[in-house]
């Protein structure tokens, strides 16, 4: 089973927490999602080279984009491409999944990189609800969230192989996995990956607390929410077999630039994204120039600004400021940056100088 050493991380220069970074693989109008997982490789590296604790992939559907919809699959390629930095999920939605399937497809994923894998779980389903009853075949989605409990239980027992006997799954192994050890001649590997739990809410940070286990809020979408729901899981927290004591970390849109007027530029870009998605028009992430021809009606005016005074974005500095202020007033105990923009360019540059702003060290 994790443990500690496999959640708990230093924080590098003079960055209060650790740092890492969440990819959710946008592609810009005028590029391909070959483009934008060609991004994801370069974005893995430099985050592994400057010193970032882990780079996680978010599960999404039916987003044209967003070309994350299969994180293990992109794990694996990242996997391939980098030494040193934790990968993993954040998250796999597990209402969509089978708990079996997803054991197996970690269980290779920490056998092509044993012990680097983390295994972020959520239980939203990551798109609309037509698209998610796609995705589980039933249309009786408050199932799928309200069994979350069940499932993660029946995940965690494949991971760790330990099903009791009489059990309809006792007989069951996910491979790879702990079964392995068990045959002639077998040997147990040391890692498994650990389980982490994700919300926007209080439910999933009061069953990370009771099960004593890592949680991740998505405070980049649900900003309002982020005090109650860590509160709620430092109050709720048991010690367990992975962790002595809470261990949260927030997912916080964040983009540097080298002028301040070019972040502004490029959020506005992103927030034009986020408009057409909630209003059912998801598309490719636009351009600076068309976001600053669109006319905005007062309602999505509204939105934009709502939705960009939860964005960290400026200069290295100001960005520097921004996370240090946020850091203290949620006491989060890592920093999960995503740097939406059109192009890799961009995201590369906001991740190098937030490096460089907070003196992460060079490999």
């Amino acid at each position: 089973m994790a443990g500690n050493d496999e959640i708990r991380a230093t924080a590098q220069g003079t960055a209060p927490v650790p740092l890492s970074v969440l990819d959710l693989v946008t592609v810009g109008a005028g590029f391909t999602a070959t483009d934008a997982l060609r991004t994801s490789v370069k974005i893995a590296k430099l985050a592994e080279n400057r010193g970032f604790n882990r780079y996680w992939v978010a599960e999404h559907h039916s987003m044209p984009g967003v070309a994350s919809s299969s994180p293990a699959v992109i794990l694996a390629h990242l996997a391939a491409h980098t030494e040193r930095i934790r990968l993993g999920s954040g998250g796999v939605m597990l209402p969509n999944h089978a708990p079996l399937v997803i054991a197996e497809q970690f269980g290779t994923l920490e056998a092509m990189a044993p012990g680097r894998i983390d295994l972020g779980l959520g239980r939203a389903p990551g798109t609309d609800g037509a698209t998610a009853a796609a995705l589980r075949r039933t249309d009786r989605l408050n199932e799928g969230a309200d069994d979350f409990p069940q499932q993660l239980a029946e995940l965690t027992r494949f991971l760790d192989d330990d099903f009791p006997d009489g059990h309809p799954y006792a007989r069951i192994h996910a491979v790879p996995g702990p079964v392995q050890a068990t045959s002639p001649g077998g040997v147990q590997s040391p890692h498994r990956p650990p389980v982490w739990l994700l919300g926007s809410s209080g439910f999933s940070a009061r069953l990370a607390g009771v099960l004593g286990l890592p949680f991740a809020f998505a405070h980049h979408f649900s900003a309002q929410n982020t005090v109650p729901a860590l509160d709620l899981y430092r109050e709720s927290f048991k010690p367990s077999a992975v962790l002595s004591s809470p261990y949260a970390l927030i997912g916080v849109s964040a983009l540097a630039a080298d002028e301040e007027s070019e972040a502004r530029r490029q959020v506005l870009a992103a927030a034009l994204n986020m408009v057409r998605l909630r209003t059912g028009r998801p598309g490719l992430v636009p351009t600076p120039e068309e976001a600053e021809r669109y006319e905005f009606s007062p309602m999505e005016r509204e939105f934009v600004d709502s939705w960009n005074s939860n964005v960290i974005h400026g200069t290295a500095d100001e960005v520097r400021a921004g996370l240090d202020d946020l850091q203290k007033r949620t006491g989060a105990d890592e920093l999960m940056l995503t740097a939406n923009a059109h192009t890799a360019e961009i995201r590369l540059r906001s991740y190098e100088l937030v490096a460089d702003a907070y003196g992460l060290p060079r490999a």
